[in-house]
């Protein structure tokens, strides 16, 4: 969908230059002892704490232990793994505009991911409507309206504390009236219970079928790479209560435990879209496998 220049790719290579750093190290360093068993233990460890998850650590072990170039075999493997089909895809809108619902946690950077999203689209020549959908935290709403009025796009914003759904509702309608191609809309980030959150994404479902039937076209959820395992947890969550299209990894350029990335594909097949690693507007780009096996494993 979005080409992703070499300007792009060594924005990644950099991005994880903390996660090559500390595991390309770490890994270096267990691999010059001779390939016995306290080795690949030691292996697996260093692994496991680059947030790779007990059961994909012991894969890579596996497929070392069989190996006369360790790093080359798990740089592949990675590779592998990344490049499987995902289990999950999105749609592209059959009549009037493509609705993206983004989803996460407050903290995430979901409200920013938004916007950096929508300057992606604004780049290919779409026209696009933001929503600011998360009417329960104030400063999301403000938040919202700020980056549009720099990026310039539309944006619909409801009142603080209002319905969500009403908000989106009328983003949607006002898109597909005036002619926009895309509808990015942030949603809550704070509800009480899991309850709350199945039932408040249903109804925003429920509502943006009512304008664009074959909508919302993807749902993409925004977690923050510094979490680690919590941010699989997350996925997990999130995924029980809305079929997830993607997911938005943001904040690795703080994140010594890439290894994330690598997990929750595995353990999901739900594909990381995008990732964010910086605080600038063009901080925020397609993922591609290739430099971040590169510059996880090097």
């Amino acid at each position: 969908m979005f080409s992703l220049l070499k300007s792009g790719l060594n924005k990644i290579r950099k991005a994880f230059s903390r996660t090559r750093s500390l595991l390309g190290d770490k890994v270096r360093a267990v691999l010059r002892k001779p390939l016995d068993e306290e080795t690949l233990d030691e292996l697996e460890q260093v692994l496991f704490e680059a947030d790779l998850g007990s059961t994909l650590a012991l894969e890579f072990v596996e497929h070392v232990r069989r190996s006369d170039n360790p790093i080359k075999t798990m740089q592949n493997h990675a590779k592998e793994i990344l490049h499987k089909p995902p289990h999950v895809q999105g749609k592209e809108a059959k009549e009037g505009p493509k609705v993206i619902l983004i989803v996460g946690v407050n903290g995430s950077g979901k409200t920013t991911s938004c916007a950096k999203l929508a300057r992606l689209y604004k780049e290919e020549g779409k026209k696009v409507m933001l929503a600011a959908g998360d009417t329960f935290r104030a400063a999301a709403i403000e938040q919202l309206g700020t980056w549009a009025d720099k990026l310039k796009l539309d944006c619909i914003k409801g009142k603080s504390g209002g319905d969500p759904s009403a908000t989106i509702f009328d983003a949607v309608t006002a898109a597909k009236a005036r002619g926009h191609d895309v509808v990015i809309a942030d949603t809550a980030g704070r509800l009480q219970s899991k309850t709350d959150l199945m039932n408040e994404l249903s109804k925003i479902k429920r509502t943006v079928e009512k304008v664009v039937p074959d909508g919302p076209h993807e749902i993409y959820l925004v977690l923050d790479a510094t979490t680690g395992q919590n941010a699989l947890d997350q996925a997990k969550i999130f995924n029980e209560f809305t079929p997830l299209t993607g997911l938005i990894l943001t904040k690795l350029d703080g994140s010594a435990k890439g290894g994330i990335i690598l997990s929750i594909y595995h353990q999901m097949g739900i594909p990381i879209r995008f990732i964010g690693i910086g605080e600038k507007e063009d901080d925020f780009l397609p993922f591609s496998p290739e430099p971040y096996v590169d510059a996880l494993f090097s």
